[in-house]
């Protein structure tokens, strides 16, 4: 197989191949490291390399494949974002008012991820505190879209998505709070799934933003999602019943049968829809509608579920700004987010929190006699770079919600959501739809995406970049 091909190939097939003998985890390695040293210069994906330690591991992966063994991702590269711990390593958190001691452990995710095989290439970039829809920071500079360098790759997780736009990995890990997985993805033209609250460890820590922030994975194709998926999620159902080591990527390969699909372009706050991410959205519609789904308009009753996202946004920033060690080396604009989430008291917390179950019920009325909604992803085509820069906390914050007004509701009632390809505008910038599923039913996002794909194919594009 040819070098970059290989390098595209995706998680799953990069195993399948490990397995069969016809590629070794070191050359797979190696691979890496070279496109990242020729072409992560140009996008700033990536702040940390761990080189030898990764070579080592890919050398104990390929004695483990030829004496037998068989793990899901044995031998596989992936990267980690720059919020989750890595043992040995300094989590940065985009700032450099981090602690100056690396972690004592690796987080359960990357526990998990190393139990199935994977191996770790190194941590990518995040904007301070993994606070907006873009990846700029003032310690470690600003990530760029691989496939238009002036324009941002998404955020928070916006360094492992523009490593895999790049084919500088197979898939990253991500985590989104308000649609940290999802909008980049979006921005990237990378499959991008928020699973289920809940589905994969927060562990050591007890949860991100008051319980919206989870953790996932961003890669090119459904499949490889599906893979991760099943890497790196507990080992049981919602209900408590044994979960099969397999069940993501089968729901990945089924067909998803006929859906009843809900569809909408309102947002929690009055805002327009750009004509090229409105596009994408109508030819979804009817690419939906011609797969032999039925695909109708509803009313998605967001009421005030906006300000209950806003307070625990805002005070999970503060609390995060609060646990650093070194605090008065924010930036300027991060600071004035703290503040603000100050003006969240305990008792606003509370408010905000208690409402979260009547909300969630009063949402998925929606999802009551429909499979799944579709919504845009964003509103906006990616951001140029630098669109806030010298910007303070509220005019980001009310820029970035203009940007992103469909995603971090679906944070707030926890269920599975995901960001879909949608073709590209005519100077090539990606375009992306999302689809929300039914609480704990992931199993649903990842068919009806997979036929979405198999219909409008996207995984084969790359980057003139990364070629």
């Amino acid at each position: 197989m040819d070098a970059t091909d290989l390098a595209f190939a995706g998680i799953a097939r990069q195993a399948d191949l490990i397995r069969d003998g016809e590629v070794t985890p070191r050359e797979l390695v190696e691979l890496y490291l070279e496109r990242i040293e020729r072409i992560d210069p140009h996008l700033n994906a990536i702040r940390t390399v761990y080189a030898e330690r990764a070579l080592t591991e890919a050398d104990q992966a390929g004695a483990r494949r030829s004496a037998g063994g068989a793990r899901p991702l044995l031998g596989v590269p992936i990267l980690i974002k720059d919020d989750v711990d890595v043992a040995g390593e300094i989590t940065a958190y985009g700032s450099r008012a981090h602690a100056d001691r690396p972690a004592a452990a690796d987080s359960e995710v990357v526990r998990r991820l190393r139990s199935a095989g994977a191996i770790v290439l190194g941590k990518t970039n995040v904007p301070e505190l993994m606070q907006w829809p873009f990846t700029e920071s003032a310690t470690f500079g600003v990530t760029r879209n691989p496939w238009d360098l002036e324009r941002v790759p998404g955020g928070s997780s916006g360094g492992s998505a523009a490593a895999v736009t790049a084919g500088l990995a197979g898939a990253a890990l991500g985590t989104d709070g308000a649609g940290s997985i999802r909008i980049p993805a979006a921005c990237c033209g990378l499959f991008g799934l928020k699973p289920q609250r809940g589905r994969v460890s927060y562990a050591p820590k007890a949860d991100g933003w008051g319980g919206m922030s989870v953790i996932g994975g961003l890669t090119r194709s459904v499949l490889d999602s599906a893979r991760y998926l099943d890497a790196i999620a507990e080992d049981t159902h919602a209900g408590g019943d044994a979960r099969s080591a397999t069940a993501f990527a089968d729901a990945a390969r089924r067909e998803p049968g006929r859906l009843r699909i809900g569809y909408s372009t309102k947002t929690p706050l009055p805002n327009p829809v750009s004509p090229e991410q409105r596009g994408a959205f109508e030819a979804t519609i009817e690419l939906l509608r011609s797969l032999g789904h039925t695909v109708e308009p509803v009313d998605v009753p967001y009421g005030n579920t906006i300000l209950q996202v806003i307070a625990r946004y805002l005070r999970g920033i503060h609390d995060d700004a609060a646990e650093l060690a070194y605090p008065e080396r924010l930036e300027r604009r991060t600071r004035g987010m703290a503040r603000l989430g100050g003006l969240v008291t305990p008792a606003l917390y509370a408010r905000a929190r208690g409402a979260e179950a009547a909300a969630t019920i009063r949402l998925n009325a929606v999802l009551a006699d429909h499979d799944a909604l579709l919504t845009p992803a964003l509103a906006q085509l990616p951001l140029p770079i630098a669109r806030y820069e010298g910007r303070g906390a509220v005019w980001t914050l009310n820029g970035a919600a203009r940007f992103t007004p469909y995603t971090a509701t679906w944070n707030l009632t926890g269920q599975p959501a995901a960001a879909v390809p949608a073709g590209f505008t005519a100077d090539g910038v990606p375009l992306a739809v999302q689809l929300v599923g039914r609480p704990h039913d992931e199993a649903t996002l990842l068919s009806l995406s997979a036929q979405l794909e198999a219909a409008r194919p996207w995984a084969d594009r790359r980057p003139p970049l990364a070629r």
